[in-house]
């Protein structure tokens, strides 16, 4: 009986070593069906470079339910661009890379904290992430406090750089408008001398014109005195 059961045994560990050679790689390669060719994807954030880049949680506040819903999880940046210097704030899901906001960051924005919670903080702003402008109410929570500061401070330098900008351009504006008035008095004013002067010139010339006559009257009348006299 024992030596029948080792014979099961043996044979039984010839199958598996067996079984497991046939598992082995034998290096074959199989040719895929269908290639695949590489496909350039464009983010549309080529032409900006990122001034911030923070993971966090965004929600936003539904009017009608009267209540905070969640638009997702992922990275939220500030995005400026390379020639109009214009800085907007993208965020997107980490999974999906779906938009969650999209929007600029305008002199006008206020960002505050969330009801005492100092990882969190709130704002309004025109969002274009759904494809069309709304007016949205916004709460973004990060994992820390440091973070939300960050953003929070990144957020109002770039709005106080906005504005001291369009106070410089709209003074840049004023003195050009003006410089502009000033040139247009300016001609006013030589087109009325120039007018003055051409009307004395007109003046004089008729006096001149005048002149002569009364010689020749008066030549006229001295050569008829001069033959009565003769007669």
């Amino acid at each position: 009986m024992a030596s029948t059961t080792e014979l099961r045994h043996e044979e039984e560990a010839e199958r598996t070593e067996t079984t497991a050679a046939e598992d082995e790689d034998t290096g074959a390669q199989v040719a895929p069906l269908v290639k695949l060719q590489e496909v350039a994807v464009s983010t549309g954030e080529e032409n900006e470079d990122v001034i911030l880049d923070l993971k966090a949680k965004l929600y936003r506040f539904d009017r009608e339910g009267n209540q905070w819903k969640e638009r997702g999880a992922g990275t939220v940046k500030l995005l400026k661009h390379k020639e109009t210097s214009k800085v907007r704030l993208v965020m997107r899901q980490s999974k999906t890379l779906k938009i969650c906001a999209n929007h600029l960051v305008l002199p006008s924005i206020s960002i505050q904290e969330h009801a005492g919670n100092a990882k969190s903080c709130v704002w309004h702003a025109s969002d274009f992430a759904d494809g069309e402008l709304k007016d949205e109410l916004f709460c973004i929570r990060f994992a820390s406090v440091e973070n939300c500061k960050t953003f929070k401070e990144k957020v109002e330098e770039v709005a106080q750089s906005l504005e001291k900008r369009t106070g410089e351009s709209e003074e840049t504006s004023s003195t050009v408008d003006l410089l502009q008035k000033l040139s247009v008095r300016e001609n006013k004013d030589k087109k009325e001398e120039s007018k003055e002067v051409h009307g004395e010139g007109k003046d004089e010339k008729e006096e001149t014109k005048e002149v002569p006559a009364e010689e020749n009257q008066s030549s006229k009348e001295n050569p008829d005195d001069e033959k009565w006299v003769i007669v």
